[in-house]
């Protein structure tokens, strides 16, 4: 008798513990949520979360807030996700700098790997590489000449260490042998602005928020840094065919929440998240802008952020930056 009392207690436990969680999908979302997103307005993060929390918003009858909080190579936004209440109502678009911060940082303010749980890996972008009209250079290699010839006095603009940015002109400066001076900023735009005025020399920043210039002649576009030419920009050359076999950076961001957010309102998210992005008009929105539609389950993001992390850790040693 106690042996059945028993069996049925266990019964009765996995099938309200099972109520419980599909009540958590069920029922939520019941409130607006918050999406942080670690870059200014214009950023490629910024446009292509916009798109998502539109049709977020669309899905779930509810209000998706868009929370811009740029700088500190995204520390600032990582920090808030971490650090918020894991219920589902605050989502962050988790750049490139999720993967490579613990290289370029000595301490952090969080643990990227126990104080995230990923949703989707939504895209990846690549990195243009432009110049301003005023510098005497109109391809990879003139560059790379005029660099060698002037070493130290060209300067290009850069988000924080351990940025895309950053990593590909780093990159850049290793395998041509140039030395060219780094100048930091908060975000890209500010860079991009100075760029434009001739305050600096050159940027190495994601596409989208360079395209509109670099098309205008703003700005003069001199190589891509994926391994095939972008169709956006297919007259510009990649940076591994200018010379610098091999080349590439492949900047990829996502969506994460806190870690114990409940599981099945991460499955909940990535399922809507999936159906945000094959929109037709929001997936050929996000390839106008030079970035590659993803998608995918939450082991697929994670098992993606680790094989990056395999892949920079050493390119930070050849690079030689060492943790701030």
């Amino acid at each position: 008798m106690v042996k059945r009392y028993l069996l049925l207690a266990c019964a009765i436990a996995c099938f309200t513990s099972g109520i419980s969680g599909i009540g958590h999908a069920q029922q939520y979302p019941v409130r607006p949520i918050r999406l942080i997103i670690p870059g200014g307005a214009g950023t490629s993060g910024d446009i292509g979360g916009r798109l998502v929390a539109s049709e977020l918003a669309k899905q779930f009858g509810q209000q998706v807030v868009v929370d811009n909080r740029p700088g500190a190579s995204a520390i600032i936004a990582l920090d808030l996700l971490a650090r918020a209440a894991p219920d589902g109502y605050t989502i962050g678009n988790t750049p490139f700098n999720l993967i490579t911060n613990s290289f370029a940082y000595a301490k952090l303010p969080y643990d990227s790997t126990k104080d995230f749980q990923p949703i989707i890996w939504s895209s990846t972008t690549a990195n243009l590489l432009a110049v301003t009209p005023a510098l005497p250079v109109h391809s990879v290699k003139d560059l790379i000449a005029h660099a060698r010839t002037n070493p130290d006095k060209l300067t290009f603009g850069g988000g924080g260490s351990g940025s895309s940015m950053h990593l590909s002109f780093e990159l850049f400066k290793s395998m041509a042998g140039v030395r060219i001076h780094h100048v930091f900023y908060k975000d890209v735009m500010p860079a991009i602005s100075e760029l434009i005025g001739g305050q600096i020399h050159m940027v190495f920043a994601n596409v989208p928020p360079l395209l509109p210039h670099a098309k205008s002649g703003k700005v003069r576009a001199l190589g891509v840094s994926s391994l095939e030419r972008l169709p956006m920009l297919s007259h510009v050359p990649t940076i591994a065919e200018s010379g610098l076999a091999g080349f590439e950076t492949t900047p990829s961001g996502g969506y994460a929440v806190p870690a114990r957010v409940p599981r099945d309102i991460v499955l909940r998210l990535n399922a809507s998240i999936n159906k945000a992005l094959h929109v037709p008009d929001v997936r050929s929105k996000i390839e106008a802008m030079g970035s590659i539609v993803a998608g995918g389950t939450p082991e697929q993001y994670a098992e993606h952020i680790r094989k990056e992390r395999e892949k920079w850790g050493p390119i930070f040693k050849m690079a030689g930056i060492t943790p701030q």
